[in-house]
């Protein structure tokens, strides 16, 4: 009984076909053209148009089934399904019609009542079945008329898919059509680049279809479609909203797939602000590109990781249709870094290390004789590093340093310690480094407080003098004041560039030195220290800057401030 109500319900669908003049194969473009714009003709999901590729969406182990007819006898046949992001079963059955529903559509149906009883119900001719995650077809030079049902099935997790079928298929061509050697080749090789190159489809300029190319880059494997990859890139924000159970959606509820709703989406609750993500690409970081590059068949890749291996995947791609082709992937390892020369520091010695931009440096450390720990001061001049501490390949630290950083690190008999200093994003790095097995050894740079900022007290400002004070430790260090006059434009971002810790008082000009003194305090709560700076000149700007000294005479500049004088008093 159940089975023949779903007999009833696709001959009402095909009572509609019929009252709107819809006649295959022989198509009527334009009535074609309206129809697949017409939601109330397929309100249904399970009605497959001539000549439209057409997308859904599966539940896992919940089968689906969608229905198509041919209406005269050797009629040729194509159907093409797409696998997004998940092996399909599918397969294609032949049921045939009673004679009263084949030939001329009248446009005058016949009463539902008497279809029933002229349908009789049996299990049709299957005439395909594939299961995997190929792009795959059926095609038929020659089929006769009937009653087509497609069931589709995804039993590995929910899925989308999409489905195209045709009755004219020599002169639909809706996708691109691939080169003899469909190939993709890698034609130069870099550590960060790589150029890419294929055959152009005869799709465009033989035929005359816009067609461009979309690559795709990615780190796991080759992708079998565009579908696939983009389900990839889009898996973090839901390729497809699922429907909720129950509810099967129209795969020409245009809102649903991104396209303009045309107020189609109210008629569901649908909101197109939501539904528009469905096939969206968003900028972002990721393992995943897809870059569309226009119809050029060479392409060059740029800001590659050295000595990593990359998936690339070239589609033809129909820009009036959306339809695509894949060729076939290729893959490449970049080429390694160029080894740099590894610098060798000896024991208790401060050692300059300078690193370009996003780059790194390699020191190496070998103590001469047994020891049981290493102590390893790190002063990073200007933006952060990170540094990276090996043992005989055993990784004993991965930090990021600004400022200066002590660390103790256990130590082995003979053990050989390699550290690696990769530089900042924003520009060019500074530092020094001393590593050392002396346990009485005393500290090469000066203890600093956890703030190193000067505070400047606007109240005591005068139009001769501005008075600073600073935060000091439990060690007693000298400490020098240096001042400069800068213009008035002088701004933040200049204070920042030229923020160098490592660069100490003996870079400065004699007449920028105001004072230098000794200070500590036993107790860290009264561990602050004042001075006023006089001898300034009204409605002037200066930058003000603080260096702790070492007994070893190593340096740390505080931030730095600046200060303007009153202009009237």
């Amino acid at each position: 009984m159940r089975q023949c109500r779903g007999w009833s319900w696709v001959l009402l669908l095909l009572v509609a076909l019929g009252a709107l003049g819809q006649k295959l194969p022989t198509r009527d473009e334009g009535l074609f053209q309206t129809q697949i714009r017409d939601k109330s003709l397929f309100h249904d999901s399970s009605v497959i148009p001539d000549g439209a590729e057409i997308s859904g969406y599966l539940f896992r182990d919940t089968p689906k089934r969608y229905y198509f007819v041919v209406e005269e006898d050797n009629t040729p046949l194509s159907v093409t399904v797409t696998p997004c992001d998940a092996p399909l079963e599918w397969r294609l059955v032949l049921q045939e019609l009673p004679e009263e529903a084949s030939g001329e559509a009248s446009g005058e149906p016949e009463p539902l009542d008497q279809q029933k009883q002229q349908v009789t119900v049996d299990e049709g001719t299957e005439l395909f079945t594939y299961k995997g995650n190929d792009v795959e077809s059926y095609v038929a030079t020659s089929t006769p008329s009937g009653l087509y049902q497609f069931e589709i099935l995804s039993t590995e997790k929910d899925s989308n898919f999409k489905v195209y079928a045709t009755t004219t298929p020599e002169s639909d061509q809706p996708y691109p059509e691939l080169p003899y050697d469909p190939r993709v080749d890698v034609t130069a090789l870099g550590r960060t680049t790589l150029t890419l190159a294929w055959k152009p489809t005869p799709t465009g300029f033989l035929m005359g279809q816009p067609v461009q190319y979309c690559v795709v880059i990615n780190k796991e494997h080759n992708f079998k479609s565009m579908c696939a990859a983009e389900a990839k890139i889009s898996s973090d924000d839901t390729f497809m909203l699922a429907p909720k159970p129950g509810r099967d959606f129209s795969p020409f509820d245009f809102a649903h797939f991104g396209f303009p709703s045309n107020g189609f989406g109210k008629d569901r609750g649908l909101t197109s602000n939501k539904i528009s993500r469905a096939y969206t690409v968003k900028p972002k970081q990721s393992d995943i590109q897809k870059l569309c590059i226009g119809n050029k068949n060479i392409f060059t890749i740029s800001d590659l990781k050295p000595d990593t291996q990359y998936y690339f995947d070239v589609f033809a791609v129909n820009s009036a249709t959306n339809t695509s082709t894949a060729y076939v992937g290729t893959f490449a390892r970049t080429k390694e870094e160029a080894r740099q020369k590894t610098v060798e520091l000896k024991d208790g010695k401060v050692t300059d290390v300078f690193i370009k931009r996003k780059a790194s440096k390699f020191l190496r450390f070998a103590p001469m004789s047994s020891h049981q720990r290493v102590t390893l001061f790190v002063h990073a001049c200007l933006d952060t590093v990170q540094v990276q501490v090996r043992r005989d390949g055993k990784l004993l630290l991965s930090q990021n340093v600004e400022g200066v950083r002590q660390f103790q690190l256990r130590g082995k008999p003979k053990g050989k310690y390699l550290i690696r200093l990769r530089g900042s994003r924003k520009g060019a790095s500074t530092l020094k480094v001393l590593a050392t097995t002396k346990p009485s050894s005393k500290q090469p740079f000066p203890s600093l407080p956890e703030d190193t900022r000067i505070k400047a007290f606007d109240k005591l400002r005068t139009c001769s003098s501005a008075t600073v004070a600073w935060l000091g430790t439990q060690d007693r260090n000298k400490y020098c004041i240096y001042r400069k006059e800068v213009a008035e434009n002088y701004g933040e971002e200049q204070r920042k560039r030229e923020q160098n810790q490592c660069a100490g008082p003996e870079t400065r000009r004699k007449s920028e030195k105001v004072l230098c003194k000794y200070f500590h305090s036993p107790n860290l709560q009264k561990a602050v220290t004042t001075e006023t700076i006089t001898g300034l000149e009204p409605g002037k700007t200066y930058l003000l800057d603080v260096y702790v000294v070492a007994h070893s005479g190593h340096s740390v500049k505080y931030q730095s401030k600046l200060v303007k004088t009153r202009k009237y008093c």
